[in-house]
């Protein structure tokens, strides 16, 4: 509240008459001075109430004019005279051009001493009750810290503040604003904080008519985000240090829930780096915690990101509540982060590229509406990412994204569906019936290890990549080398084949390879297909026909 003229004249102990300037009543007195001087403008700084017997007035009425206009345009709050000293009374000129130019000229019957003691006493109580005002505040609003976070920090703000309050990402995103709805103002705000660099500042956008604060929040390095206030102009002290302790109480909230979303995410990460390794069966990982519904964008960034760098980055890019049921670890291939598919993709370059082959697309889909594509420009690394239509394809995706990572050639993020000729594989295959067929090729020896044991499955697969060569394959799997053809001969008499017939070369290797040589995310699998060809496949064995 400012100590306008119409509250000085009404202070306890004062005697004071309105001769002329009503209009300007309104302003405000910072202090009260006295000043005998022809020009004492060069003396003042604004807001005084200057106190004069008249000894120093012109005797001429051009100069009394140009007095007053000086004393106006130099943001005097009033005139005071006290007469019969050197003058009688104030001259009719002077009081005609104080109405024009709104300055309030008054006749003070009390003495100046008198004025200023009341004008600084005003002033002084002012503080203190801004100063309780200011704890006052400050313990509403540590009380709505802990009662409601956020939300009730900037609400008791605005509310003491008697203004409007805006929370911003560290990038300028909007994040929550009371009252709710969008401000003209939000702009500016935002252009602020955004030409900061993400450096921690503190500045003042005031047009006159409103004063908006941009407060940076964080305690060190860079800006965690920036606190804005709207007030009306000009800015009051107490504004200043109530915006102040909301940005300490914001920072301290913003530093607590960080660090609650990285314990949440490390446990999430936990089950997920435990179905990666082949602990946990992936069906399990949805009973264990909330996961987002299929199907999935899998990104893998090159190794070297934190977990809280990917939390901090993941909370930016995915959509309010998202960023709860996404999952993130980090791995030695790098950090591995599970996203819900952006519904908006369409079907060609969400996951299935059989629209693109009929319609003779080509195979270098566009990526930009994928999250994986703000994510590493976020993280400012490169990144790989594949479909996964349900959680059991998450490690192969995985597989096939990290693939793409350890590949190099570039520092954006590329998509499996854009790089991998084999991905116009996905969609000739249903994967249910690919399944299938793995496991009826790869029964026999997989019943003959149960009951002798001896890994036939491993050391055939082993034995395939090495390209036949019995010394590799015996050092990868760590056995010697006749071992290694006892089991390859056993493999042969088990499957029904020698390995030298290409028909059944090519069964086990398919049977083997399928789920790594085939990226997961299959489209069909979404939409029915599979459960449609699947009966159709198995109404024709029984018939003894081909569908």
């Amino acid at each position: 509240m400012a100590l306008t003229v119409a509250r000085t004249m009404a202070l306890p102990g004062m005697r004071m008459r309105l001769l002329a300037g009503r209009s300007g009543t309104w302003r405000a007195v910072r202090w009260a001075h006295v000043s005998e001087l022809a020009d004492p403008v060069p003396w003042l700084s604004g807001g005084e109430l200057v106190m004069t017997i008249g000894l120093g007035l012109p005797a001429e009425p051009d100069g009394r004019r140009a007095y007053v206009e000086r004393l106006a345009a130099a943001g005097c709050a009033a005139l005071a005279f006290a007469l019969h000293e050197a003058m009688e009374e104030v001259p009719d000129d002077l009081l005609d051009a104080a109405d024009a130019c709104g300055l309030p000229v008054l006749e003070v019957l009390t003495s100046f001493i008198s004025v200023t003691e009341a004008v600084a006493r005003w002033h002084a109580d002012e503080r203190v009750r801004g100063e309780r005002r200011v704890v006052a505040a400050q313990e509403a609003m540590a009380r709505a810290a802990l009662a409601h976070g956020t939300a009730g920090i900037l609400r008791t703000l605005a509310e003491h503040a008697a203004g409007e309050a805006l929370l911003l990402g560290p990038h300028g995103e909007h994040k929550h604003a009371v009252p709710a709805r969008e401000r003209p103002w939000h702009a500016r705000a935002a252009e602020a904080a955004a030409a900061s660099g993400g450096g921690r500042s503190a500045g003042v956008l005031d047009d006159g008519i409103e004063a908006v604060q941009v407060h940076s929040l964080g305690f060190s390095g860079a800006a965690t985000g920036w606190l804005a206030v709207r007030t009306a102009s000009p800015l009051d002290w107490h504004v200043r240090m109530l915006t102040s302790h909301a940005a300490c109480l914001l920072a301290i909230e913003l530093l607590g829930l960080r660090v609650g979303r990285s314990r949440m995410h490390a446990q999430r990460g936990a089950l997920l780096a435990a179905v990666l390794d082949g602990r946990l069966p992936a069906a399990r990982l949805g009973e264990l915690c909330s996961v987002a519904a299929a199907p999935y964008e899998v990104v893998v960034a090159r190794p070297g990101v934190s977990l809280e760098a990917a939390v901090e980055a993941l909370e930016e890019v995915t959509e309010a509540g998202d960023e709860e049921t996404a999952l993130v670890c980090v791995r030695p291939e790098g950090t591995v982060f599970v996203l819900p598919e952006d519904p908006g993709l369409p079907g060609e370059q969400a996951g299935g590229r059989l629209g693109e082959q009929q319609a003779g697309g080509r195979l270098g889909g566009q990526a930009g509406g994928r999250l994986g594509v703000r994510l590493c420009a976020r993280l400012g690394v490169a990144g790989g990412g594949c479909r996964a239509a349900g959680l059991e394809e998450v490690p192969a995706a995985v597989r096939h994204a990290a693939a793409l990572v350890a590949r190099g050639g570039g520092d954006g993020y590329a998509h499996v569906d854009d790089m991998e000729p084999q991905a116009l594989l996905r969609d000739a295959f249903v994967p249910e019936a690919a399944r299938r067929f793995s496991t009826a090729v790869l029964r026999p020896l997989r019943e003959h290890e149960a009951r002798h044991g001896g890994d036939l499955v491993g050391t055939l697969r082993a034995y395939l990549e090495a390209g036949d060569n019995a010394e590799t394959a015996a050092r990868r799997l760590g056995v010697h080398r006749n071992t290694l053809r006892r089991r390859l001969a056993a493999a042969e008499r088990v499957s029904g084949g020698p390995l030298t017939d290409p028909g059944h070369r090519l069964r086990l290797w398919l049977a083997l390879s399928l789920p790594d040589l085939v990226p997961p995310g299959s489209s069909r699998a979404a939409n029915g297909d599979a459960v449609r060809l699947d009966r159709r496949a198995r109404d024709a064995d029984a018939e003894g026909r081909h569908p």
